[in-house]
């Protein structure tokens, strides 16, 4: 896998056009403007459209006419997520539906007072779960360790307009004090959340199939997750329609202190959501190092 270049595509103006609609005219309206917005980036986002445009062709086996279309499709799911993230994080989220499938794994984990790992990926909306988690009355901490690589004025602008929620950050570090700030995590038993299917440059890689085809992944996930005494769950949040959810959550299948065995349970559960929801496949650049 070609190692991800740590930052996401946009601008302030684009999220406050986007939050006016949403505010006056309601989210369909923003949804209206995406058709647009979507066709924007097939053309010009060049390789975004080709790493999607690999995924549907070469790794789904659709036509290059399909493929094509699919893209498009896919930037548009892609914008639906953005504008429902920030429809849901500004106290207007009364408005969307969700389902859990599998939420016992996560009571059950938190009745026991033992903490666990969650590991998601780059695929559906993984960044409204903490607002589903306290609708059901989840009464737990989620962590999600990440990078502060993001562009700082859209993080910024997001932040001063969304409501507070229990979602802490866990930065990491060169120093690796973020493993200390994981262990305290779970030894409060805390949740910590990791996304699998990234890494940067210089840092640690393990390889595995996915879709076909061998890539690499981020090992330090895996190595801590297979070593550490808690309980791995997979989790993904899935957009089914317009204002509904669907939120899965799976017990990981994996032989302890063995990292290729968890991650080999993980892209096999990638491969399945993707399946169920093809067009939510979010990483617009060259993950599996194959393109010409």
């Amino acid at each position: 896998m070609a190692q991800w270049e740590g930052k996401s595509r946009g601008a302030v103006i684009g999220y406050k056009i986007f939050i006016f609609l949403i505010r006056k005219f309601g989210v369909k309206s923003a949804y209206f403007l995406l058709y647009f917005v979507s066709f924007y980036f097939l053309l010009f986002s060049i390789e975004g459209s080709k790493a999607s445009y690999y995924y549907f062709n070469k790794r789904l086996g659709h036509s290059s006419f399909k493929s094509l279309i699919k893209v498009y499709k896919s930037y548009f799911v892609f914008g639906q997520t953005i504008i429902d993230k920030v429809t849901i994080t500004s106290e207007i989220k009364n408005k969307f539906t969700f389902e859990h499938d599998g939420g016992e794994a996560i009571v059950d984990l938190l009745k026991k007072k033992q903490g666990g790992i969650l590991i998601s990926a780059h695929v559906g909306n993984f960044d409204i779960a903490d607002y589903f988690f306290n609708e059901i009355d989840f009464d737990s901490q989620i962590n999600l360790v990440t990078t502060d690589r993001e562009h700082r004025s859209i993080k910024d602008y997001l932040e001063s307009i969304s409501i507070k929620n229990n979602l802490k950050f866990i930065i990491v570090n060169e120093d690796l004090s973020h493993i200390f700030e994981i262990n305290n995590a779970l030894s409060n038993n805390e949740l910590v959340c990791f996304t699998g299917d990234r890494y940067f440059e210089g840092s640690k890689v393990l390889s595995e199939y996915l879709l076909g085809k061998k890539t690499n992944f981020p090992a330090g996930t895996f190595l801590l997750g297979s070593r550490l005494n808690v309980p791995v769950l997979f989790v993904y949040v899935m957009k089914e329609t317009n204002k509904h959810y669907h939120l899965y959550t799976r017990k990981a299948n994996f032989k302890k202190r063995d990292a290729q065995s968890l991650l080999k349970n993980y892209t096999q559960s990638i491969e399945w959501i993707l399946k169920k929801y093809p067009y939510q496949w979010f990483n617009y650049f060259d993950f599996w190092d194959d393109i010409k």
